[in-house]
Order: C-alpha cells, then sequence, then structure tokens
C-alpha cells in the first residue's frame, strides 16, 4: 500500500516538483495551495494530484484540511513543510504586518501542519517531517529580517522535534535551498540573476527539481538514519 505524502504550497515552484517526485517515487500524494485557484486547477489537471486550499498560517483550517486529506488519501506518513511567503523591506520600513505575516506562515506554519499530524505518526511508529527551510535562514539577508528569522526558526524546529520523533521512527529533517530557477527568481532583471549566479560556485541557479530530489530521498526508508539534518542545497554558495 502506498504510503501519503501532503506538500504545502505544493502545486507551483519546488513544491510542484516535490509534490510531482514524490508521486513518481509511488506516493500518493496531496498539494495543498493558498489563493491561486487557476494554478492548482491546472496542476492538479496536468499532473493528476489532488490540490486542496486553505492557510498554513491557520491552525484550524490546518485540522480541517488535513482531515479532508486523510480522508482521501489515509493518514498522513510524510509531510512536507514547503509554503512560504516574502514581505521584503529593510527592517527600519518593515511593518509589523509584514513581520506578522512571514512569521505565521514560514515559521507558525509548520507548528500548525505539524502538530495536527504528529500524534498519528507516533502511533503508527513512522513518520517523515521535512521542512523547506532557505540559504537566507542561514547566513541572513538584506531586507529580510522577518523571512531570514522565521528560516531559521524553521532549522530550530527541526533540531528540536527529531530529538521528539527519534524513538518513534519518525524522522524530521530540512532543506535550505539557494536560489532556484522558480518564477519569482526568473522575474528579476537579467543582470542581477547574472551577479547571483556569479556567486555560486557551481556557475548556474538551482532547478526545484533539485531539491525534489532531496526531499524524495529523506522521504524513503533509506534515510531512516537521518534525522535532526539541515541538508545544504545551494551549488556551494554558502557552506556550513
Amino acid at each position: 500500500m502506498a504510503r501519503t505524502a501532503l506538500v504545502t504550497g505544493g502545486s507551483r515552484g519546488i513544491g510542484a516538483a516535490i509534490s510531482i517526485a514524490l508521486k513518481e517515487a509511488g506516493y500518493d500524494v496531496a498539494a495543498t495551495y493558498a489563493g491561486n485557484d487557476e494554478a492548482a486547477a491546472k496542476f492538479t489537471a496536468e499532473t493528476g494530484i489532488k490540490t486542496y486550499k486553505w492557510n498554513v498560517a491557520d491552525y484550524d483550517e490546518c485540522v480541517a484540511g488535513i482531515a479532508s486529506v486523510e480522508a482521501d488519501l489515509g493518514p498522513v506518513d510524510v509531510l512536507v513543510n514547503n509554503a512560504g511567503i516574502t514581505r521584503d523591506a529593510p527592517f527600519h520600513k518593515m511593518t509589523r504586518e509584514q513581520w506578522t505575516q512571514v512569521m505565521d506562515t514560514n515559521l507558525s506554519g509548520l507548528f500548525n501542519m505539524t502538530h495536527p499530524i504528529w500524534p498519528g505518526m507516533r502511533d503508527r511508529k513512522f513518520g517523515r517531517v521535512i521542512s523547506i527551510s532557505s540559504i537566507n535562514g542561514q547566513k541572513g539577508q538584506f531586507a529580510q529580517a522577518n523571512y531570514s528569522a522565521a528560516k531559521a526558526g524553521d532549522i530550530g524546529f527541526t533540531k528540536a522535534l527529531a530529538q521528539e520523533g527519534a524513538r518513534a521512527g519518525i524522522t524530521v529533517n530540512a532543506i535550505c535551498p539557494g536560489y532556484v530557477a522558480t518564477d519569482m527568481v526568473m522575474a528579476v532583471p537579467e543582470k542581477v540573476r547574472e551577479s547571483i549566479i556569479a556567486t555560486i560556485p557551481v556557475g548556474r541557479l538551482g532547478e526545484p527539481e533539485d531539491i525534489a530530489r532531496a526531499v524524495v530521498f529523506l522521504a524513503s526508508d533509506d534515510a531512516g538514519f537521518i534525522t535532526g539534518a539541515t541538508l545544504t542545497a545551494n551549488g556551494g554558495q554558502y557552506m556550513t
């Protein structure tokens, strides 16, 4: 019987690549999205992966959404916390709303999604929690005090929860992508992209599939001895 994987923000960009890779690896996959109905419908039509709409910043919506996924596909065995937003601004111009929105989605969203699923994983003595952090959670970034703080928090969450899940057969890991050729990055002016690529030793942007392959590995039985880890996938741009 196939295991069930749930990918937040799973219908676009890195999340879409993760959803597709997990399906190709044999998982029953559900993907969440927050607002773009057209993109989600297109993704489902093209891949056959069902999408579910809710806001990971809202705990009650997460509980209800997870219940819908489990009613359709069965208990969630693999959770990929991928959903994230940016609200960039220099700190002296950053509003309280910009801070709160990013923290609620990018950090509290991990709690909101993992907390309702955790008891079932403990009962079944198996689980995989994989959170997509960021290079900027490791090194910081100008005008991203909110985003960098949240993504650094994702790493702390991973390390702490891994200690609780280990004896229950649950691994908890984080992946820190560098600059990946998503729509957002490709929309940046070419000269800016070139300046970014110049700082990446492998000489290119990452592809969403680079991150997806890492998720598939961490979700597998082969990765059962890896927990509390932060996998850095940035082409050598920042080495830890």
